[in-house]
């Protein structure tokens, strides 16, 4: 927040996660975790959910690739994550649309993997259409539907509910 974007830093752009957010990041494909904040928006590429500074994407082997499967944890940020709670749930979210009509396209081709609905979020400027799958009452199942989701080519991020 308030930071040039070096490449050289262990940083990562996205598309809604308020600036400063602090994200785990995990390289599915080889599990190497790396923390790092969210200082840029973007990608901008189709069926991206996560632009990674050169560093990041050294760290977590991503650079012969050029691109992974990831999990996305949200760790702390300038906005509260949440409020304790005794138990939590868990949802994986697939995306967030200003246009309902791309939530509900995008619900429609997830839903061979489980329960997908879209949940409408109002802001002051607009209402956000979210669509997620299933209710997670063990952190360990939404990582592995996750992973599952992810190989299939959808972008993933688990939530608390």
């Amino acid at each position: 927040m308030g930071n040039i974007y070096d490449q050289n830093e262990i940083t990562a752009a996205h598309q809604t996660l308020p600036l400063g957010t602090k994200i785990m990041v995990t390289n599915l494909d080889n599990n190497r975790s790396l923390e790092m904040p969210v200082t840029d928006r973007g990608p901008f590429a189709k069926g991206r959910i996560l632009d990674l500074s050169y560093a990041s994407a050294q760290s977590l082997g991503a650079v012969g690739p050029g691109t992974i499967p990831v999990r996305i944890e949200v760790l702390d940020g300038p906005i509260p994550v949440s409020t304790i709670r005794a138990t939590l749930d868990y949802t994986l979210q697939l995306g967030s649309f200003s246009q309902l009509q791309n939530a509900h396209e995008l619900r429609d081709r997830a839903k061979s993997h489980g329960e997908v609905y879209v949940v409408p979020i109002q802001t002051k400027a607009t209402t956000y259409y979210r669509v997620r799958l299933g209710t997670f009452t063990d952190r360990g199942a939404a990582e592995e539907k996750a992973k599952q989701v992810a190989q299939a080519g959808f972008p993933v991020v688990i939530m608390e509910k």
